[in-house]
């Protein structure tokens, strides 16, 4: 796809609904008794991989536009598949299922496409053993995992790396247990599941960074509306401060505090962001935001921050890059193991830019600087890196070319063409 440099951007935008809590409102739903109907589900291929995976798992499931209905058959409902359960792209979907699927009585297998096949797991499996579930994976930390039915038993996990698909993998696993299970994180993950089992009835206590799931009989159904994803928001809060002469709002986000680090970090930046129209939207607090183009400033992004915005570190690496002064990004390891090496393939591609930015084995240092310049660009098939040099290449002096461009669908499937649709030209 070619990118041409943009004047301004300018216009009232929804972004997509967060993926996060669209996977979860499904699984949660096909586990509890009754209808569960999800409004605003997000349409991208993640989340139609959750939606598969049910159905196969005997999970009568329809969509019609952006309304999903799940008939859930409780707890205990689920049947063996036909087949290996395609997980397609996405993490989430294999490592909560593993948590889902260890405690059933039937056979099963996950797997995903070639990108999944390389991303750990051995961060999940590791712990379920622990309580007893009986999984094989491929040298023992790839997918294909498969799993036979077994008993579980809670634990008290102390969890290396502060991740919401580990501690939402082990509380639902903890469902099924024959004790309460604790998980203990560095610094809290987004809590998105914490929130909605409750509201499907389970029982969760916090403490600091633990949460602890009561063993459930069952969960009841619930309807869910999803907020918009602040993942998504991101993209353009950054390109509407980066890009000169703009203003836009964006509209319904989800700032789960959790998950806001993000707009944190820019306002540290000097970003000129203005949040209104504050409400809780089924447990998540939800806003507008007013973005316009600012000066921005490095700073240093590491520590308990982190966790609240990891998926937003390519974009904000693009903010760095046109911030003025030192940006460092630190304790950001877990990069290297998302859809491609985050950090290698940020210094790959903005480099290629004329970006000052430097590897570490944790993140990234960048050195602002006043301007970009086009180039032929790779996503890597990672749908976070395609959108970030988009945004990028949109502030560049001339026009750019991203390869596999379409890998945004996975998240965002409208990206380029909401982009197009508040842009003005020279």
């Amino acid at each position: 796809m070619n990118i041409n440099p943009i004047s301004s951007l300018r216009g009232i935008i929804n972004i997509p609904s967060d993926k996060s809590i669209s996977h979860r409102s499904v699984m949660f739903g096909s586990l509890a008794l009754g209808t569960t109907t999800i409004y605003n589900f997000l349409m991208g291929d993640d989340c139609l991989s959750t939606i598969q995976c049910f159905r196969a798992l005997g999970i009568p499931i329809s969509i019609d536009g952006t309304t999903v209905v799940v008939h859930g058959k409780g707890m205990h409902g689920l049947s063996a598949p036909n087949d290996l359960l395609d997980c397609g792209n996405s993490g989430t979907t294999v490592r909560l299922l593993s948590g889902i699927l260890a405690a059933q009585n039937f056979d099963v297998a996950l797997t995903g496409d070639a990108s999944i096949q390389k991303r750990p797991m051995k961060r999940v499996i590791e712990p379920l053993r622990q309580m007893g579930a009986d999984l094989n994976a491929a040298k023992d930390n790839f997918c294909p995992i498969h799993i036979k039915p077994s008993k579980l038993t809670g634990i008290t996990y102390h969890s290396p790396v502060a991740s919401a698909q580990v501690k939402s993998c082990l509380l639902l696993a903890g469902l099924y247990g024959s004790s309460p299970t604790t998980v203990v994180e560095p610094s809290v993950s987004r809590d998105h599941t914490e929130r909605m089992l409750g509201a499907f009835g389970a029982t969760l206590t916090r403490q600091d960074t633990a949460v602890t799931v009561v063993p459930c009989e069952e969960l009841y159904a619930t309807d869910i509306t999803v907020p918009g994803d602040i993942s998504s928001a991101a993209f353009f809060m950054v390109a509407g401060l980066i890009t000169p002469d703009s203003d836009i709002t964006i509209k319904n986000v989800g700032i789960n505090p959790t998950r806001k680090g993000i707009l944190d970090v820019l306002l540290q930046m000097g970003g000129d962001i203005t949040v209104f129209n504050e409400k809780i939207v089924c447990g998540e607090p939800v806003c507008d935001l007013r973005v316009r183009s600012s000066k921005l400033h490095g700073t240093t992004i590491g520590g308990s921050i982190i966790p609240t915005l990891i998926d937003e570190i390519p974009i904000l690496a693009v903010a760095a890059c046109l911030a003025e002064g030192k940006t460092v990004i630190q304790d950001a390891a877990e990069l290297k193991v998302k859809e491609s090496n985050r950090i290698a393939a940020l210094h790959s591609e903005l480099s290629k830019m004329g970006a000052d930015i430097t590897p570490t084995e944790d993140g990234l240092i960048v050195n602002g600087i006043k301007a970009l310049h086009g180039a032929e660009l790779n996503s890597f098939d990672d749908h976070r890196i395609a959108m970030s040099l988009a945004i990028a290449a949109c502030n560049a002096s001339s026009s750019s070319a991203i390869y596999n461009a379409d890998c945004v669908k996975i998240s965002f499937p409208n990206f380029y063409e909401l982009l197009h649709e508040i842009t003005t030209r020279e």
